[in-house]
């Protein structure tokens, strides 16, 4: 677990002494005092003093939330398990007779971590979250083709235009469709190699994150990599959005 904390849930009225032994799930949430009792709460969603649920800590990331570590490689079926496992904890059914309070944290609970598991289950959208988080914000959409693309996306704009201005049924139209599709096609490709790109950046991260260096050679190439992975996912983004743009165009 990424925290130094234990915490637990509760999902009934146990008696205190009970739950010591059962009714008990090790998560991932720190806050320092119970809304209701002003206890000291110590990394727990449910208060051990008073039994009441504790709303996430808005110093959590979604990371924290799910119970990992900011990495990029996740076991998608160990994120799922774990985010159902959360859900159950919250489940309205189980807030019916509670509070108005209760109920409201439960809900918000719950949809807190609806966005986590939604954030952390797509790998890309993972990468950006975790970006945004280590190096401020990183959804930087281009407005400018990649470097390397340049000539090409200015090719293939001109020849978007003429598609859409011709009479898309003649010859000519035809013509130029299929140079769109092929075009689409070449694009598709160059975002999938962006994508095998990342995931070698992905292992690179995990793995400068597991050895917890505190050197200035391990923050040199943990500036790099993630510089890399923002040029890449921007990158991304725009060859996505051309090729979002030529489908809805040629269908």
């Amino acid at each position: 677990m990424a925290s130094s904390h234990a915490c637990f849930v509760r999902t009934d009225d146990m008696d205190h002494s009970q739950t010591q032994h059962t009714g008990r799930r090790e998560l991932q949430m720190a806050r320092s005092m119970c809304w209701h009792c002003q206890s000291e709460v110590s990394g727990e969603y449910f208060c051990e003093r008073c039994v009441k649920v504790q709303p996430v800590s808005k110093e959590a990331d979604y990371f924290t939330c799910l119970g990992f570590p900011r990495r990029l490689t996740i076991d998608p079926q160990k994120l799922e398990a774990k985010f159902y496992e959360l859900s159950r904890a919250f489940h309205p059914d189980f807030y019916q007779n509670k509070s108005e309070t209760e109920q409201a944290i439960s809900l918000s609970n719950a949809a807190t971590l609806n966005t986590a598991y939604r954030t952390l289950r797509d790998p890309i959208q993972r990468a950006e979250y975790l970006l945004a988080i280590e190096a401020g914000a990183v959804k930087e959409i281009r407005t400018t083709p990649p470097a390397d693309l340049f000539e090409e996306i200015l090719e293939l704009q001109e020849t978007l235009e003429e598609y859409r201005a011709s009479d898309q049924s003649s010859q000519t139209g035809q013509q130029l469709r299929s140079k769109l599709q092929s075009e689409q096609h070449a694009l598709e490709e160059r975002k999938q190699e962006m994508e095998t790109q990342l995931q070698h950046l992905f292992v690179e991260w995990d793995a400068l994150q597991d050895r917890g260096e505190a050197t200035s050679d391990a923050r040199t190439q943990r500036d790099r990599l993630l510089k890399r992975m923002r040029e890449i996912l921007s990158n991304r983004t725009y060859v996505r959005n051309i090729v979002n743009d030529l489908v809805a165009t040629i269908g």
